[in-house]
């Protein structure tokens, strides 16, 4: 019997606490830096490398992400987006990918409309309580921690992809 989990075929991200730990670095100058999780970006590789989409939604906006995105393959990116119920609305009629066939990984108050208008919420280990709360899936690494990557081997593994996935590294 299949799982919400072995339908997912676009999964959306928040950034700040999800790929990230939800540190926000400035510099002098004031230039927003971010450290991503390279065991993540492996797993966002290897689901795109499968034929299945990714999304990110994130309230902020900066060239660190852009920059990730690219190396990663990532093209759909909503940056500022104050409403992430309606982006998960958007990309579902700009993909066909239906709601009931995305995820949404969040960690805070913001992701919640995602995470309702989905398929397959999931939180991450340290998600605020009322995100836990919300969510079909939690994982045990923290935002920024290689939780991304949690998510993929899991939804990869409810599809019967996870060998698939480890066969591009053989």
């Amino acid at each position: 019997m299949p799982t919400r989990a072995s339908k997912i075929r676009l999964l959306a991200l928040d950034v700040d606490g999800v790929l990230t730990d939800g540190s926000i670095m400035l510099d002098d100058h004031g230039v927003e830096t971010k450290r991503f999780n390279v065991h993540d970006g492996q797993g966002l590789t290897a689901w795109i490398a499968l034929g299945l989409e990714v999304a990110i939604i994130t309230r902020r906006s900066g060239q660190a992400l852009q920059h990730r995105c690219r190396e990663l393959g990532i093209a759909r990116i909503v940056q500022g987006c104050r409403n992430k119920r309606e982006a998960i609305e958007e990309l579902s009629r700009q993909t066909g990918i239906a709601p009931e066939e995305t995820a949404y990984v969040g960690d805070d108050w913001p992701d919640m409309p995602a995470m309702r208008a989905v398929g397959y919420p999931i939180a991450v280990a340290n998600a605020s309580p009322q995100v836990l709360e919300l969510a079909a899936f939690t994982t045990t690494r923290r935002g920024g921690e290689g939780a991304v990557r949690e998510v993929i081997e899991h939804l990869l593994a409810a599809q019967g992809l996870l060998d698939r996935a480890l066969e591009l590294h053989r």
